[in-house]
């Protein structure tokens, strides 16, 4: 099977969800957090895997901080600045996380404000 085949395979497959932009979001940030949560809860042996989710969640916040960055995003000043700030305090912050000198939890509660606010404020 060629590049072009496969290409036409999976775009044709029928049955898949279509998703927003705010869902695809919601799903990285989920996915992210969910790999903090369970490295994080290994203790000392999960370290290789927490300071993997917490590279991920720190190039996550910087994709993100470049979007709000950009003059062409269409959310409110305001809004921008928060999730600025936001990705900054992250990459501030988690050096101390994999120092051992502060806990995960605040990165967590971050995580799951942005989660609430692409889902509309509900829960998953």
């Amino acid at each position: 099977m060629n590049v072009q085949s496969q290409a036409r395979a999976a775009y044709s497959k029928h049955g898949a969800p279509t998703r927003t932009h705010r869902g695809t979001e919601y799903e990285i940030f989920a996915k992210i957090t969910n790999a903090l949560r369970i490295a994080s809860a290994k203790g000392p042996q999960g370290f290789p895997e927490l300071a993997d989710a917490i590279h991920k969640n720190r190039q996550l916040w910087t994709l993100l901080a470049t979007d709000v960055a950009s003059k062409n995003n269409g959310l409110s000043q305001d809004l921008r600045a928060r999730l600025f700030y936001l990705a900054e305090f992250t990459q501030e912050y988690s050096p101390k996380v994999l120092r051992q000198n502060a806990s995960i939890a605040p990165l967590l509660e971050i995580n799951a404000a942005i989660m609430r606010g692409l889902n509309g404020g509900q829960s998953r």
